[in-house]
């Protein structure tokens, strides 16, 4: 497939890259500074800037799918949808957050009282994303959010899948490394398990 990356050399973006070169697709690595991507077989860097939604659109056109790895306070919901939308790309993932996750019936991980105060507007505002995807009728979108803990770490392919519950470990812990979500995600490119539903990952 022919899949455009937006944040593709983040800590999440440059892994899903990764990923998806090695599984042979054709891969798009778009980001503000595209000299930051590392060179690598089925992969062409370019420069975009997500705000500005009619570049990116031009950028995203032609691919089948699109993906975007953006901090939710460095982005535009509305834009990065519009440009979507306006590129006709058949497929939009978004790499989400676990704040929006339940951690109870009807209690988001962001709401409880210990959450971290540091991370509490990045993921409200993915909350509000998620609510914007949850709106669109023709969109054919993905909200893949990682556990609780997001680290840079090893790819084992050993994870366990969820829908809107924070998963956690018999030791108590959430998390999961950049490069199994890496492979979560592709895995859901290649075989569409979750369309237009938000899913998890974690160990």
């Amino acid at each position: 497939m022919k899949i455009a990356v937006v944040g593709a050399s983040g800590n999440a973006g440059s892994r899903i890259v990764t990923e998806l070169a090695g599984r042979g697709h054709a891969v798009t690595a778009i980001a503000r500074h595209p000299e930051k991507i590392v060179p690598q077989p089925n992969v062409v860097a370019k420069r975009g800037d997500a705000m500005d939604q009619g570049s990116l659109a031009q950028l995203l056109a032609g691919h089948d799918v699109a993906i975007s790895s953006i901090h939710f306070l460095d982005s535009d919901p509305a834009k990065l949808i519009g440009a979507v939308r306006d590129s006709k790309v058949g497929r939009y993932l978004v790499v989400g957050g676990a704040g929006s996750l339940e951690v109870a019936p009807g209690v988001a991980l962001v709401t409880i009282p210990d959450f971290p105060v540091a991370y509490k507007a990045e993921a409200e505002k993915g909350g509000a994303f998620l609510d914007l995807l949850r709106q669109q009728k023709e969109l054919n979108w993905t909200f893949l959010s990682p556990s609780a803990l997001f680290i840079a770490g090893q790819r084992t392919g050993k994870f366990r899948l969820g829908i809107d519950q924070l998963l956690t470990a018999a030791d108590g812990k959430s998390w999961i490394s950049f490069e199994d979500f890496a492979v979560a995600l592709a895995d859901e490119i290649e075989h569409p398990a979750h369309i237009r539903q938000r899913f998890t990952v974690g160990y």
